[in-house]
């Protein structure tokens, strides 16, 4: 059995453990990858249909990691968000909440493909000497010691490492492994994703409709495209998503309107089940979670992706600070910096999601009434529709170096 050395391991290749890898390394470190999945199939059309919301100040991640001049030809920034409650096949209350960018000079966040995110990270990561990728392998197990870890893989050989990351999504072994438990139920939804053409230019707009089964909300892409993320009920997911392309298409423009004109599905349809995830602790010794194996959450606010890349931006920062030092990244007082810095934020991000889908997902008249009087209120307070913004934006708080445009 072979063995090897490196300075820090990530188990899962996706969009959190590439930017992770790719600022360690532009950092000085040695970092090697392992992703079961290769590249030529998370990079095809049809493994992942879904879009990401990416925060005004993750795209300043992007920026400093150098890949934003190679992700903006396919991302459309996003201009203004407008939120609306509304009965399906109704129109929809005249109560509604209005983001606009112009009011904190910041496009509101990018719309991009999730294959054109993977694509130019692989390629970054290819040019980056310093990074191991081991595509098709898998990290089976973890041994850590006092001073090193060693990790091994799916093929039989072993790595001596100063630390492991596990970026193996909600399902982690990883995480399993390291006896961290998490708390979790699953939501009484689905997640139906594609995209749709429309007739008129969509000018930046977001919209995200609160219809009873869940929010519908309809994406900017580039061109005339928008991507849908519809929220319905897990007993009738199944059957919209059997529906032949016409029928399909009817139940979509029932719930898009007709301010876009005329509405058609194109491509592929995905569903995937809801549930939120929050692991207990974020880190052992010589071992650190990020992303969704850290935080599951609801799509109702599009911000699983950002606070995985405000984990990336964190974490990135308390190992190479302490690298710089001269002190054992690895260590567990090392690490529980890195912990503290981000855990409060996911908990009460899930806690505000879990929150606003059962506020909005029911149609209850008094309910319905309270929460579109509450849309209205923040609609005409300005400070309190900025602060929205920033916040979902990524730009309140401390934040690490990498989110500020800044090297890690």
């Amino acid at each position: 059995m072979s063995q090897t050395r490196t300075d820090v391991l990530i188990a899962g290749g996706g969009l959190v453990g590439l930017p992770l890898a790719l600022a360690l390394a532009q950092g000085g470190l040695n970092v090697t990858i392992a992703e079961p999945v290769s590249p030529e199939t998370m990079t095809a059309e049809r493994f992942d249909g879904r879009v990401s919301a990416i925060a005004f100040a993750n795209m300043r991640m992007y920026e400093a990691l150098g890949l934003r001049a190679v992700l903006e030809p396919n991302a459309q920034a996003i201009d203004e968000i407008l939120i609306s409650d509304a009965k399906l096949g109704r129109s929809a209350s005249p109560l509604s909440l209005h983001f606009d960018h112009h009011e904190i000079g910041e496009k509101l966040g990018y719309i991009l493909e999730n294959r054109h995110i993977r694509t130019a990270l692989i390629a970054a990561i290819a040019a980056e000497p310093r990074i191991t990728y081991l595509s098709g392998l898998a990290v089976a197990g973890v041994d850590i010691g006092k001073s090193s870890a060693v990790a091994l893989l799916s093929d039989g050989r072993s790595i001596e490492v100063n630390l492991v990351v596990g970026a193996d999504g909600r399902n982690s072994s990883l995480r399993d492994a390291q006896n961290i438990a998490v708390v979790s139920w699953d939501y009484p939804q689905t997640g139906i994703v594609t995209t749709v053409e429309h007739e008129h230019p969509h000018n930046g707009v977001a919209y995200e409709h609160f219809l009873p089964s869940g929010p519908f909300a309809i994406l900017p892409m580039t061109g005339n495209r928008s991507s849908l993320v519809w929220t319905e009920r897990n007993a009738i997911a199944p059957a919209m998503m059997a529906l032949d392309q016409d029928a399909f298409a009817g139940e979509i423009r029932k719930r898009f309107g007709a301010h876009l004109g005329e509405v058609n599905p194109v491509g592929p349809r995905w569903s995937y089940p809801l549930m939120l995830q929050l692991a207990r602790a974020y880190v052992r010794p010589r071992f650190a979670l990020i992303g969704d194996a850290a935080h599951t959450i609801h799509p109702i606010a599009g911000q699983g992706l950002n606070l995985g890349l405000k984990d990336v931006a964190a974490l990135a920062e308390t190992i190479l600070d302490a690298a710089r030092l001269g002190l054992d990244f690895g260590a567990l007082d090392v690490l529980q910096r890195y912990e503290r810095w981000r855990r409060f934020d996911s908990f009460t991000l899930a806690v505000a999601t879990e929150g606003v889908n059962r506020l909005f997902s029911n149609d209850l008249a008094p309910v319905r009434l309270v929460r579109d009087i509450g849309l209205g209120v923040v609609d005409k307070i300005a400070p309190l529709r900025r602060f929205f913004m920033r916040h979902a934006g990524g730009d309140i708080g401390r934040l690490p170096r990498l989110l500020k445009g800044e090297a890690a």
